[in-house]
C-alpha cells in the first residue's frame, strides 16, 4: 500500500514484544509506549520542511537548518492516544497537542465523538494523529474525519499495532494519509480485538480495568 510504513527496527520490534507480555506492568508500559513513539516518530518525521537560517558558532557565522513553518500539531484520540504524546514531544517540544474524544459503541463497534479541539492555524501544521491500537479503523478514521472537516491537510497517522482490517479501512478511507504502524497483527477477533494484541491499550496505560 502506498503511504503505509512499517517499522521493522529491532529496538521498535523489542518494545513491542515488552508490550504485548501480560505481565508488563503499568508503569513498564508507560514508559515503552513512549520509547516506542520516539522511535516511530523519528521516522515520520522525516520529511519535515526546513530552512536556513544564521547561526553564529564559536567559531564563526554559517547558515543552518531549522525546522520550517508553522508548529507541529500531535492529536491524540482519547484516551490511548495520551500515552503517545509525550514521546512526540520529546522529538518537537514546541508541538502543539489537540484531542479527539472518541469511544466505540460496543455491539455496533461504531466510533462516536464526544470532544474535539485542535490547535489554532492547524491548515498549515502537520499533523501527527496517535492512536496505539488500529483495530476495527472507525476511530482512526472518523478521528481523520474530524481533522480534515476542520480544515486539516497534511496529516500523519501513527499507531503501534495494527490489525489488516483496521489498516485497510484507514487507507481506503484516506489514501493521502501516511500510516506508520509499528506492527501488522494477524487479525480482530469477534469482539473486534486485535490478536495476538496486547490488550487493552488505554487500560495497560493508566491501569485501569
Amino acid at each position: 500500500m502506498d503511504n503505509v510504513f512499517f517499522m521493522d527496527h529491532p529496538l521498535i520490534q523489542h518494545k513491542i514484544s515488552r508490550l504485548r507480555d501480560e505481565t508488563t506492568g503499568t508503569n513498564e508500559f508507560r514508559k515503552l509506549v513512549e520509547e516506542i513513539t520516539v522511535l516511530m516518530g523519528y521516522e515520520a518525521l522525516r520529511d519535515l520542511p526546513v530552512e536556513e537560517q544564521e547561526v553564529k558558532t564559536p567559531l564563526e557565522t554559517c547558515r543552518a537548518p531549522f525546522i520550517a513553518g508553522k508548529k507541529l500539531a500531535v492529536v491524540p484520540v482519547l484516551r490511548a492516544g495520551l500515552g503517545m504524546v509525550n514521546g512526540m514531544l520529546t522529538l518537537v517540544p514546541s508541538a502543539r497537542v489537540g484531542h479527539i474524544g472518541l469511544y466505540r459503541d460496543p455491539v455496533t463497534h461504531m466510533p462516536h465523538e464526544y470532544y474535539c479541539k485542535l490547535p489554532e492555524a492547524i491548515g498549515e501544521r502537520l499533523i501527527v494523529i496517535t492512536d496505539p491500537m488500529l483495530a476495527t479503523g472507525g476511530s482512526a478514521v472518523a478521528a481523520v474525519d474530524f481533522v480534515k472537516q476542520r480544515c486539516g491537510k497534511k496529516i500523519k497517522f501513527m499507531c503501534i499495532i495494527a490489525a489488516p482490517e483496521g489498516l485497510s479501512a484507514l487507507h481506503e478511507a484516506h489514501p493521502d494519509v501516511q500510516i506508520y504502524c509499528g506492527h501488522l497483527d494477524r487479525c480482530l477477533n469477534e469482539k473486534a480485538y486485535i490478536c495476538p494484541g496486547l490488550g487493552d491499550a488505554g487500560d495497560r496505560i493508566f491501569g485501569t480495568k
